[in-house]
């Protein structure tokens, strides 16, 4: 049976453009992959880089949710460490209360920046540590069904409550998810080196909940499409030098091809980027169903959720078409 394809925007800000154009690309690319027949749009938390524009989730969302007519909107995820509960379960429970049965709450434990950044965020002198990431979790899932909210009624969130999901890239968040019953999405787009023990645990450890009776599980990864390998490595080249940077402590726009080709790269560098580009799924149509088809038998996940960041947006909208092609996706109905 055929599984879901979905979407991750990281609502990249190419080198000389700006984030105001960043963001009106995401809602073309979400009302395009909608009519592609893309299952849910997720956006993901992240600050003090300046290559992301998606630093607040919830109203990036509320746009997009409005933009479109019925794919599901969510949150690839929010960073719970850095958000009151309270907060987070104002801001999504207003979201499914204007927009009913399509919101999702993906939740994650890092803080999705650095520690400064992270600081700021938090406007606390106190430990930085995710250790008290259960109790935060629980307090989230309280707001929404008034159990244990300490006499606080979060509106609109009680009783408009969000599909809720536990992301990861490590077996944290594997174990939780099973625990709790409650469906995960692991990071194999940057973590790809621990998606298959990570899925292990998550199965091995659920339980059934009244969310789930079995585990449901997706990993996201990153995929560029174009009329021929030489192309799509081409075109995956500009991201894997961003993450380079980015790991090297100097996060900056996604690079132009041509800033890409003259970056003075040493070996070292040259060897990091080949291992970043072995787990992404990048290449002609052939290639790409190939590996597509690998990385499912491999894992056994129940829906596929893809990433893709080119410099220019029309090769990005055109990657998504030719795997919504080659996957045999369902346009979907014209109102």
């Amino acid at each position: 049976m055929p599984i879901p394809y979905s979407v991750l925007d990281l609502a990249p800000v190419a080198s000389g453009s700006s984030e105001t154009t960043a963001l009106r690309n995401s809602l073309d690319l979400a009302r395009t992959t909608e009519r592609l027949g893309y299952h849910r749009y997720w956006v993901a938390e992240h600050h003090n880089m300046p290559g992301i524009a998606s630093s607040a989730p919830a109203v990036l969302l509320a746009h997009i949710a409005m933009a479109t007519e019925h794919i599901r909107v969510g949150s690839g995820g929010v960073m719970l460490p850095n958000h009151a509960p309270l907060v987070v379960a104002e801001q999504f429970g207003m979201l499914e209360a204007l927009h009913p049965g399509r919101v999702d709450l993906g939740i994650g434990r890092a803080p999705g920046t650095d520690q400064v950044t992270a600081r700021a965020l938090r406007r606390t002198e106190g430990s930085l540590s995710a250790d008290d990431f259960p109790e935060q979790l629980i307090e989230l899932a309280n707001y929404f069904t008034g159990r244990d909210s300490n006499g606080v009624t979060a509106v609109p969130a009680l009783g408009n409550q969000p599909t809720i999901w536990l992301l990861g890239s490590s077996g944290y968040s594997a174990q939780a998810a099973g625990y709790l019953g409650l469906p995960f999405a692991f990071a194999h787009h940057f973590s790809s080196e621990n998606t298959l023990p990570a899925l292990e645990l998550y199965r091995e450890k659920f339980k059934p909940s009244a969310v789930l009776s079995q585990p449901y599980s997706m990993i996201a990864v990153n995929v560029v499409c174009a009329e021929d390998d030489e192309t799509a490595v081409r075109l995956a080249e500009p991201a894997a030098l961003q993450f380079l940077q980015l790991r090297k402590g100097s996060p900056g726009r996604l690079p132009s091809p041509e800033e890409t080709a003259a970056y003075p790269y040493t070996d070292l560098d040259r060897h990091f980027i080949a291992e970043r580009m072995s787990s992404q799924i990048v290449g002609g149509p052939e290639t790409v169903r190939a590996r597509i088809d690998d990385l499912l038998a491999r894992t056994g996940v129940q829906e596929l959720m893809i990433t893709t960041s080119v410099f220019d947006h029309a090769d990005r909208v055109r990657s998504y078409e030719r795997v919504a092609e080659i996957v045999g996706l369902a346009p979907a109905q014209a109102a």
